[in-house]
């Protein structure tokens, strides 16, 4: 059983609060190692005993096994790295889910030199803003549709100049043999050992120490190529229980992949306890046109990152493909147990002056994001007070008590607005109305309620600034 408590993981460590692990308690180093900020190995105190003591050891071993993941972690990459796996739990809100679906758009090589550019430039640029941080994407999958491996082996190189962690593709063992000795320092994942294949992969990833797919659509033969890799000395490995894109095939596809995940959580089998890959690009098979191949890459991707899958293929660079599937990854791999959230304090919108009106806002960072947004483009000159709500929305934290007369006082004060101004009027959010009247108490300042929605902010000055 899997510890789930910083009480629990406080048993096994020295409980003297010397500090070496740069914490000032044990208990607040046990509750990061839940949050997989530190290790047990980094309590030097505890390492030092079990050098020395068998008994601490074996507690320090157990304290281990009991905190790594169900789900085995795999780094892909030399410089640039990204972590797939490493997952504890079916369901976000039971814990959290750690790494986020992995993103990798294919070139092959017999794409001219030119379009292999063009792609992997859009890859390594891309990058959109959204609730407070920027989206881009993990890295680049080489495809070898030539069979011929000077050819991938070119291609390969010319790909690992653009610096982003790599899968390289290909089922025959000489076109990935002449990649790797060109490669092998960057960590890129090999795919895929298959039932015809296995042995000249295996050799493969253990001479060349890289993580590798094994692929198979039958769960019992997937599991015999991991078990067969792992018995081997092959520890890094990733699951490919084979994509169909859509009708009976699909609906396989994402019965293979629940099973995997379920039997490697709850059922505690060690065999399948890998990262799973999933591929949406699988969908360029289908008979339709380009639009349509895209769509079904977006539909298959949106249901796997939401279902178990730790990395994923991809074809289409269009941005009516990536954006859904990279915006529904962020919100599912945030932490649903800490909102999302801005730093409280003033804003400047548009280099406002001392006539410009106050507004308010929450922290929530979709509520400030939505404002920040709505102000700056509608070109409204003025300054935003970000109140503390602890990542909550203005009807939640009105409701809850995290939006308060007495702390908006606070924020005044604390941010020195009235240094700033010359008047002393604050917009506060249609949804805070019910406020207005203890925060004029509070604050000496006169209250105005200003629209439900920020969009229509700009009308609504037209209507009631400067005040009458």
């Amino acid at each position: 059983m899997k510890v789930k408590s910083p009480l629990e993981i406080y048993r096994y460590l020295p409980q003297t609060n010397c500090g070496e692990c740069g914490y000032d308690t044990c208990m607040s180093f046990a509750a990061q190692i839940i949050e997989r900020v530190v290790k047990p190995t980094d309590c030097p105190p505890l390492v030092r005993d079990a050098e020395k003591d068998e008994k601490v050891k074996k507690r320090l071993d157990e304290l281990i096994s009991l905190t790594s993941p169900e789900i085995l972690e795999i780094v892909i990459g030399g410089e640039n790295t990204v972590k797939i796996g490493g997952e504890d739990v079916l369901h976000r809100h039971e814990l959290t889910f750690f790494n986020p679906t992995a993103f990798f758009y294919d070139v092959w090589d017999s794409l001219d030199d030119k379009e292999i550019d063009e792609r992997c430039s859009k890859v390594v640029e891309y990058k959109k803003f959204y609730v407070g941080d920027f989206l881009t994407l993990d890295g680049i999958a080489v495809r070898c549709t030539s069979n011929n491996p000077e050819r991938f082996k070119q291609v390969v190189k010319k790909v690992a100049g653009y610096g982003k962690p790599m899968v390289l593709i290909s089922l025959n063992a000489n076109c990935m043999r002449a990649a790797l000795e060109e490669v092998a320092k960057e960590r890129p994942l090999i795919y895929a050992a298959t039932e015809d294949n296995w042995r000249e992969f295996l050799q493969l990833a253990l001479e060349f120490k890289v993580p590798v797919v094994v692929r198979s659509k039958n769960l019992d033969k997937l599991k015999s190529l991991a078990k067969t890799f792992k018995e081997s000395g092959v520890n890094e490995i990733v699951l490919d229980p084979v994509t169909e894109p859509i009708g009976e095939g699909l609906k396989g596809t994402f019965e293979r992949v629940i099973q995997l995940r379920r039997t490697a959580i709850l059922g505690e089998d060690k065999d399948v306890a890998y990262p799973i890959m999933v591929t949406p690009i699988s969908a360029w098979s289908i008979e339709a046109d380009e639009i349509s191949k895209a769509y079904w890459e977006t539909v298959i991707a949106s249901l796997f990152i939401v279902k178990y899958a730790d990395v994923m293929i991809f074809k289409s660079l269009e941005p009516y493909s990536i954006m859904p599937t990279i915006t529904l990854r962020y919100n599912i791999y945030t932490d649903p147990r800490t909102p999302v959230q801005v730093e409280p304090g003033l804003r400047e919108i548009n280099n406002p002056t001392a006539e410009d009106p106050v507004f308010l806002t929450t922290n929530f960072a979709l509520t400030y994001y939505t404002v920040e947004s709505d102000l700056t483009s509608g070109n409204i000159k003025g300054w935003l007070l970000v109140l503390d709500t602890e990542g909550l929305g203005v009807e939640v934290s009105v409701a809850g008590g995290q939006f308060t007369a007495g702390k908006v006082k606070d924020l005044i004060k604390d941010t020195k607005i009235e240094e700033r101004v010359k008047h002393r009027y604050l917009v506060i959010p249609g949804l805070a109305a019910r406020l207005q009247g203890a925060i004029e108490d509070e604050t000496g300042w006169k209250v105005l309620v200003g629209p439900m929605d920020s969009g229509r902010i700009k009308g609504w000055l037209e209507q009631n600034w400067p005040p009458k």
